[in-house]
């Protein structure tokens, strides 16, 4: 891998965003030594670290964050520039990479992507599924899906769901041999299949309320997990009581599989929203998405396009 200045630039930039040299040597089509060797002399010409490597991880000196930082959006653009360069005028091209939670795929993400790429063929999308929260800027991504009151105030915001409720079901075998809570303290004497942030690293504690009160249930169980399809699985087959986001237990609990307890406490959920930096400069690819996401969003509503977009506009 030759070096050049810009080259090792990317290197780095593509090294430190995914944490790994082996797998952003993947993405370059390089080895990782010749790799390791560019930004090895890209910290030679600079005179500081960017990197401390072990033989399990990689993570950012102070310098390296402040190089990301600052070269990671303009090296980005001058990519996607590249790309736009051998287009027909008119037509939409580039990258669009975006951070998920489970939660967002089914009634959000999946059909948002599946219309945008039918309309925009030339467009890659990178799509990161992932419960934590994520330095959408730090890592280089356009946008992330998140709650709304996950996200912090400078952030744009894009509507893209009504609110829904979290919800406790249970599999009626399990009511039978354990009976029905009856109130939120109740569930600290049932068996729980517990959730474990990724963000914070402890176990969730579930939140309910009811009319100007809330709770916030710090549940345990026989499971600990953070997969979503594993855990509705196990509610059914009875193994303890699950905290759902409502629509994804819709079809079991109308089939009868899993029965809605403590109903009147279900939380509502301000709804999901597509957010990204006030400070950015959108690309097309992007604002191509922005403007999909805002069009499903107003059909699922029955509003105008645009509707319930908090902040700047894209």
């Amino acid at each position: 891998m030759a070096f050049t200045p810009l080259n090792a630039l990317n290197a780095f930039l593509e090294v430190a965003r995914r944490r790994s040299f082996a797998a952003a040597a993947k993405e370059l089509g390089v080895s990782t030594s010749a790799l390791s060797q560019s930004v090895r002399q890209l910290e030679a010409r600079l005179g500081v670290t960017l990197l401390t490597r072990t033989t399990r991880s990689v993570a950012l000196t102070e310098p390296g964050r402040r190089l990301m930082e600052g070269a990671g959006p303009a090296v980005d653009q001058a990519l996607a520039a590249l790309k736009v360069a051998a287009v027909e005028p008119g037509e939409v091209t580039g990258q669009v990479k975006l951070t998920v939670p489970f939660i967002s795929l089914s009634h959000v993400v999946t059909p948002v992507l599946a219309r945008y790429l039918a309309r925009y063929p030339r467009v890659e999308v990178e799509l990161r599924v992932e419960d934590h929260m994520v330095d959408i800027v730090a890592e280089g991504l356009d946008a992330g899906i998140r709650l709304s009151e996950s996200l912090e105030r400078d952030m744009v915001q894009v509507r893209l769901s009504e609110g829904f409720r979290f919800v406790v079901v249970g599999s009626p075998d399990y009511f039978k041999r354990r009976g029905v809570p009856q109130t939120p303290r109740d569930l600290l004497n049932h068996d729980c299949l517990c959730i474990r942030s990724g963000t914070t690293g402890s176990l969730y504690q579930w939140e309910l309320e009811r009319g100007s009160k809330s709770w916030r249930v710090p549940v345990r169980g026989p499971l600990v997990t953070s997969n979503q399809t594993a855990m509705v699985e196990l509610a059914e087959a009875g193994a303890g009581l699950m905290y759902a986001f409502e629509p994804d237990v819709a079809a079991r609990v109308k089939q009868g599989s899993l029965r809605v307890v403590l109903e009147s406490y279900a939380a509502l959920g301000d709804g999901l929203f597509l957010y990204f930096p006030s400070r950015s400069r959108v690309s097309p690819a992007f604002r191509a998405f922005v403007d999909v996401a805002r069009e499903m969003a107003a059909e699922r509503s029955g509003g105008p396009s645009g509707r319930g977009t908090r902040g700047r506009q894209a």
